[in-house]
């Protein structure tokens, strides 16, 4: 199998790296496009793959990421539909851009799997939405989940659930950065250096997050075990909900699906 990225952002190298590191394909199996060389140059020097500034690289391989920005995917896909075949496996990693959207600007039928990663791939912990469409047989999809099986999990879903996603896991690293951030700050402001404070933060978070997933219990049932009768967690839970912790998550979320709602 060879494969093909258009697009050498985060991103792409996440998933890239993840593969090389999991022994899936050789450097030689794998060939990406960039708009700069200083890019390609870099990438290649880093993984030793094939790169170009020819996004005709898509006629060389089997699976295709479209791994840009999603104003450019249309520009992009007008570049390769004439070489495209109904063979080849097309994957978008855009939010917004539905199935529909995508077929339209290639104007023929063609093989596409919708997905939706989000950065901690670059670390190996990502979480990726899959949608597949009707066209893709079940081995195809297979091959599509390894790939971003290497840099963390996957989660396949139908299409009327996956503008969500972004959300909830799409951007939410972001979120996360930021309540750490915060965490941190009131670390320094009680005297703990800063630097000793981040370690801690983020610690806390990893460990609580790991919780959820290992032990399958509810969060909240996580979180009233450490909340002691009369103690210092009920009184910062407490404190939290007087200045609407829950209901700035949720605003800030709806304000990302309107978002993505908009990009369709």
């Amino acid at each position: 199998m060879r494969l093909g990225f258009i697009g050498c952002g985060n991103m792409a190298t996440a998933i890239l790296g993840g593969v090389l590191k999991k022994g899936l394909l050789r450097p030689d199996e794998i060939i990406a496009s960039a708009l700069h060389q200083t890019t390609l140059d870099r990438v290649k020097e880093t993984y030793h793959i094939h790169t170009t500034t020819d996004n005709c690289l898509a006629a060389q391989a089997d699976i295709v990421i479209l791994a840009v920005k999603p104003q450019f995917y249309e520009q992009v896909i007008r570049g390769i539909r004439d070489i495209i075949t109904e063979t080849q496996l097309i994957v978008s990693i855009a939010p917004g851009k539905s199935i529909d959207t995508i077929t339209g600007w290639f104007g023929k039928s063609i093989k596409l799997i919708r997905t939706m990663p989000n950065t901690p791939a670059m670390v190996g912990e990502g979480v990726t939405a899959v949608c597949p469409a009707g066209s893709v047989t079940d081995e195809e999809l297979k091959e599509v989940c390894a790939l971003f099986e290497a840099c963390g999990t996957t989660e396949i879903m139908p299409e009327r659930l996956i503008d969500a996603v972004p959300a909830v896991s799409g951007s939410s690293p972001a979120y996360v950065f930021m309540f750490i951030e915060a965490l941190a700050d009131g670390a320094v402001r009680d005297g703990i250096p800063r630097t000793q404070a981040y370690r801690l933060a983020a610690q806390a978070v990893l460990g609580s997050a790991k919780m959820v997933l290992e032990t399958g219990r509810h969060p909240g049932d996580l979180k009233d075990m450490v909340c002691s009768p009369a103690g210092t967690t009920i009184e910062a839970v407490a404190a939290l909900e007087r200045e609407g912790f829950r209901n700035a998550v949720l605003a800030g979320m709806k304000a990302c699906s309107d978002k993505t709602k908009e990009m369709r």
